[in-house]
């Protein structure tokens, strides 16, 4: 049988005073990166940019691949990418009810933990490239054990 992957797309967007942009999930209380599921034949550096239109108004370029990260017990790759605001204005939709900058020691308790892994691995090593393998429960799954 061969293997099925979900393939994700974030980007890692910090302003001027090196806060980063954070949306606020309607269907969860949980903060997330903006992000979500590569579409069948994108390119990851375009899936980013699609998903941050959609779900925070703003249109982005892709500055660097800050890293891949391998879910290997859910069956998900996730490519990390630093991107910079080009144009468009923050706006809220059906996917997001909050989107706000934060800085990196007030983001707020419910984050998705692994997103904050790698929010914190540009922030803190920028010029590295990161290859990690992010196990353990979703954030989901943590919401519904009241452990986030």
């Amino acid at each position: 049988m061969k293997p099925q992957f979900t393939v994700g797309t974030f980007g890692i967007i910090l302003d001027k005073q090196s806060r980063v942009l954070l949306c606020h999930r309607r269907d969860y209380d949980l903060w997330n990166l903006p992000g979500g599921t590569l579409e069948s034949g994108e390119a990851p550096w375009d899936g980013v940019k699609r998903e941050v239109k959609e779900e925070t108004g703003l249109v982005v370029e892709v500055s660097k691949l800050m890293g891949v990260y391998s879910k290997p017990d859910k069956n998900e790759i996730i490519f990390s990418f630093i991107c910079r605001v080009a144009d468009g204005k923050i706006t809220l939709n059906n996917e997001a009810d909050k989107i706000e900058y934060f800085e990196i020691e007030k983001i707020p308790s419910n984050t998705s933990p692994k997103q904050v892994e790698r929010i914190k691995d540009a922030i803190n090593d920028p010029g590295n490239l990161f290859l990690k393998v992010q196990a353990g429960k979703s954030s989901i799954e943590l919401i519904k054990e009241g452990k986030l």
